[in-house]
């Protein structure tokens, strides 16, 4: 039996009023503390050379809790405090194992608005939900049951631009366990008419949700242009306009669910490019485009579906020229255009399609890798 997988099971909520308050009030203090320990490790290192600790962070907070002008972080939970400078440690973590950017300070209007409560500061009782400082159960809209048994380690709380409110329990899950092995191997070549053509010569239809509400979106851009900053008429259509947004990122996770899944599900190798997304979108022709597709949230919920069940994910070299290589012969051309969809091999006469070839040549590169 191998470890029990922890999934996160996330749900929208109804605050109440006092509730909605309190919330606020946490995700402010979550967001002063966050910068105000970012900037003081930053002093730190500029001045001292010196890197600090979470346990310094730590001290410092109970010396800002005392502070006149601080004295409101004492109006709130203080375990979403500390987890605040335990994600702030992770970030530094990453910079200094140089596997991220230096930590940036968080926007009261563009930071995701989120508070993470762990086991001391909530309580679970009889499927009800109290978070501290509160006196009432959160109102969940229970849209999928928990596996049975489960108690929540870690809850985290979450604002959207749109107005709706989150909540995310992470819980042991058990019902997650490797699939029966297959024989199976398919490659994945990303692309924008197909959102991924497949070794098997299957071709993945590309949504385009932005696109397809770009009129829209346009349209309530405008009309929030329009409005005088800081109004209320001004938020009414900044509300909007992140309702469209929402609407469109909430559609496309659904289908990339969907279809990360069953490539998992139905392969036992799944053989995918090791994309520079971030390089490509500088091609400001293709940007939104490639932004609307998602490629790395798709290979993101790929990767830990197929550790979930027991399957591999094999990454191919970005300068791999898979689409120039004949599947067939593997002769390499030294050149093709992108608007070149069909193209014959000079060295043994095979008709290629553009993206089914590379797919092949994706799954053929991988398995050599493997």
């Amino acid at each position: 039996m191998g470890e029990v997988v922890k999934r996160a099971y996330k749900y929208r909520f109804y605050p109440t009023p006092q509730q909605a308050e309190q919330l606020n009030r946490t995700f402010g203090c979550v967001r002063k503390v966050y910068n105000l320990a970012l900037e003081a490790r930053t002093r730190a290192w500029a001045v001292d050379r010196r890197r600090s600790t979470y346990v310094q962070s730590s001290a410092w907070l109970t010396e800002w809790k005392r502070t006149e002008e601080l004295l409101f972080l004492n109006e709130v939970s203080s375990v979403p405090l500390q987890q605040a400078l335990r994600h702030l440690q992770a970030g530094f973590a990453g910079f200094w194992g140089k596997r991220s950017r230096y930590p940036r300070f968080k926007s009261k209007r563009k930071s995701r608005a989120s508070a993470e409560y762990t086991r001391s500061a909530f309580r679970w009782r009889d499927g009800q939900l109290t978070l501290a400082k509160m006196d009432a159960p959160l109102t969940i809209v229970w849209s999928r049951a928990l596996p049975d048994g489960a108690e929540p380690s870690t809850v985290t709380v979450s604002r959207d631009a749109a107005g709706r409110w989150f909540v995310s329990l992470l819980v042991e899950d058990p019902t997650v366990e490797p699939l029966p092995p297959l024989s199976t191997a398919v490659g994945v070549d990303a692309g924008i008419t197909s959102l991924l053509t497949l070794s098997t010569g299957e071709k993945v239809t590309n949504p385009r949700y932005e696109r397809v509400d770009r009129r829209k979106l346009a349209k309530a851009q405008r009309s929030m242009a329009r409005k005088a900053r800081d109004s209320a008429n001004r938020a009414k259509a900044r509300l909007a306009v992140a309702r469209i947004h929402a609407r469109i990122a909430d559609r496309r996770r659904d289908h990339l669910h969907k279809l990360s899944t069953r490539l998992v599900r139905e392969n036992q190798t799944v053989v995918i490019e090791d994309l520079s997304v971030g390089n490509m979108l500088r091609n400001h022709s293709l940007a939104r485009a490639i932004s609307d597709a998602a490629w790395t949230q798709l290979r993101g919920m790929i990767e830990y579906k197929a550790a979930w069940y027991g399957r591999t994910v094999i990454a191919v070299d970005r300068w791999y020229p898979s689409t120039k290589t004949c599947s067939a012969c593997g002769r390499i051309n030294t050149a093709m255009a992108l608007g070149v969809r069909v193209w014959t091999c000079p060295g043994c006469d095979a008709v290629h399609d553009r993206d089914v070839n590379a797919a092949k040549n994706i799954l053929a590169a991988g398995l050599a890798e493997r």
